[in-house]
């Protein structure tokens, strides 16, 4: 298992966290299988999303969207119950397949942690689970 720490930048925003998976991935060698990332924490999320110039800002707009300003009770800070519930929406984590050293994403696909809540330190981990190849 490979821990990644994303430092985000703003309260809500989209990062492309593509590149460190692949770097990591190379390390695996040759190989196929699948890639698991799940992220620890519950106010950000993690999928795969398009990222044409202004699709991430339509992303978070169209998520502030979604979830209506109520009077939540969370105890916590009922301010910020509305970041917990999109990012359950969304989901901590998600799985991709590999082969060799690359993600087999499709082709606007990128892997993004959609942050709801920062700025802050993001802790997440994901793993390569290789197939065995030449075994039938």
């Amino acid at each position: 298992m490979i821990d990644l720490v994303v430092e985000t930048k703003k309260l809500r925003e989209v990062v492309d966290i593509t590149p460190q998976i692949e770097q990591e991935l190379k390390s695996v060698g040759e190989g196929e299988g699948m890639c698991t990332i799940f992220v620890k924490h519950t106010t950000c999320a993690v999928t795969t999303a398009d990222l044409d110039p202004g699709t991430d800002k339509d992303m978070i707009k169209a998520f502030g969207q979604l979830i209506p300003k109520l009077d939540y009770i969370h105890p916590h800070d009922p301010t910020h119950v509305q970041d917990h519930i999109l990012a359950t929406l969304i989901g901590p984590s998600v799985c991709i397949p590999f082969k060799g050293s690359k993600l087999k994403l499709g082709k606007w696909q990128r892997v993004v942690l959609i942050e709801f809540n920062g700025p802050a330190k993001r802790n997440l981990v994901f793993s390569f689970d290789k197939e065995s190849l030449g075994s039938k």
